[in-house]
């Protein structure tokens, strides 16, 4: 029997689009311009290490800071600093950024050098490694991997935990990536095994991947301590808590993290990306990203260099179809709508929707109907209309007591809600709030 946690949804997958279709390299045309905005994590930003005018060389060091919780960013491409300058992103935000012209040579940097092997490396060498690699949460928070490699002492892990689920619809970068490179993956989870020493490591897959699930256990099949968890397809089986109360039947405590309950979760690309930093001696430079939707002329999940501009990567990929209704970064239920594409893919894009009108419909918000199916969908266990309840009286000290901090930010609560009452919206906007507030 698959493994599942408490309540949540099943939502529309339409993954028909992109789970067949095989990763495509995508390169920068020359003379593209590259951005890269310094603070692509969760942290503290970095501060440039180049200047205007400078040369550059692929997998050198642009962008670095002596924080802790901080990830360096590398040039993808060799060219030339044009500007220092801050840049909208993704997210909306913006952001000091480092702007590069590729000179199309693909130069590679002195720092770049594969190592045959890990088992000789300490776990403090192994940290080192990773932190200077850049690398972070790629399924979309974004939390420095070195960091959460490097939890406190008083803290035993004992369940190392690759996130494979990928349930958000549209999404399938996480499936191609396991279907194509599950041997690295393997590599890329004993490798932070080294780090975690005497923790077993469990590769959690949705059972709507058959061919992912076989992928990987033909290249764990022979390896003490690694399992691959077949999960129940529901949405969000991929968040942390959720993930891990399926798995091991732990409960991570409230404003708590995986390691308090003996876990760490890394998702499949981060894993991928560890490997590549002792096998290929590479940094952070690229990412698979799912373009997708149904404006999109050629649907695919593409390799692409970070820095690249969305616009260009629409454009190489085979443009649109039509005008989109809406462009969402990141899945339906958790992405992010934007308003402009000349934006830079960074570390933690993991796709781009195109929508046409018919996908991006909402109905309009009408009164709720205390029907109960948002705290019956609730994966958090929370009264979501008593959360809104709170925001409309805009008492953020009640929001507060009835537990909104422990939102997830899923959207199951507005999917299934017939009101259509844009629930998560609001718990979003005033949870970020409160957790300002708090420093958080």
């Amino acid at each position: 029997m698959a493994f599942t946690f408490k309540r949540g949804i099943h939502p529309n997958e339409q993954k028909q689009y992109t789970e067949n279709v095989p990763i495509d390299l995508l390169l920068p045309g020359t003379g593209s311009e590259m951005i890269y905005p310094l603070l692509q994590h969760l942290g503290k930003p970095c501060r440039p290490l180049v200047e205007k005018g400078q040369k550059v060389l692929l997998g050198e060091k642009i962008g670095d800071s002596e924080e802790f919780v901080c990830a360096p960013i590398h040039s993808s491409v060799s060219g030339v600093v044009k500007d220092i300058r801050p840049h909208l992103t993704v997210v909306g935000t913006i952001v000091s950024s480092v702007i590069i012209e590729n000179d199309g040579k693909l130069t590679e940097h002195e720092s770049i050098r594969p190592r045959d092997s890990f088992e000789a490396h300490s776990r403090e060498e192994i940290l080192a490694i990773i932190r200077e690699a850049g690398i972070v949460g790629l399924g979309g928070a974004g939390f420095p991997t070195h960091v959460k490699l490097s939890p406190p002492p008083e803290k035993k892990i004992d369940t190392v935990i690759v996130n494979g689920c990928e349930c958000e619809p549209y999404l399938t970068t996480d499936n191609r990536v396991m279907i194509e490179e599950a041997d690295r993956i393997v590599l890329g989870l004993q490798i932070i095994l080294k780090v975690v020493p005497g923790a077993r490591g469990v590769i959690a897959i949705e059972d709507n991947k058959p061919e992912a699930i076989e992928a990987v256990r033909k290249h764990c099949a022979d390896l003490p301590g690694i399992d691959v968890a077949v999960m129940e397809t529901k949405y969000p089986q991929g968040a942390e808590k959720q993930l891990i109360s399926a798995i091991t039947g732990r409960e991570v405590p409230s404003g708590g993290l995986p390691n308090d309950v003996g876990c760490i979760v890394n998702n499949v690309d981060t894993v991928i990306a560890i490997h590549r930093a002792f096998f290929r001696g590479r940094p952070l430079m690229r990412r698979v990203v799912t373009l997708t939707g149904g404006a999109v002329r050629s649907p695919g999940n593409y390799k692409v260099r970070l820095g690249m501009k969305l616009n260009d990567l629409v454009e190489m990929a085979g443009g649109l179809i039509c005008a989109p209704a809406k462009v969402v970064v990141g899945g339906p239920l958790m992405g992010t709508a934007i308003f402009d594409i000349d934006v830079p893919i960074v570390k933690t894009t993991s796709g781009v929707l195109f929508l046409t009108e018919e996908e991006a419909y909402i109905p309009p918000e009408k009164n709720c109907i205390r029907c109960g199916q948002c705290v019956e969908h609730c994966p958090s266990g929370l009264i979501p209309t008593e959360l809104n309840t709170d925001i409309l009286r805009e008492n953020g000290e009640m929001f507060v007591r009835h537990n909104g901090l422990e939102c997830i930010e899923c959207g199951s609560c507005s999917y299934v809600c017939p009101s259509k009452r844009r629930l998560s919206q609001a718990i979003r906007t005033v949870r970020r709030v409160e957790l300002a507030k708090r420093g958080r």
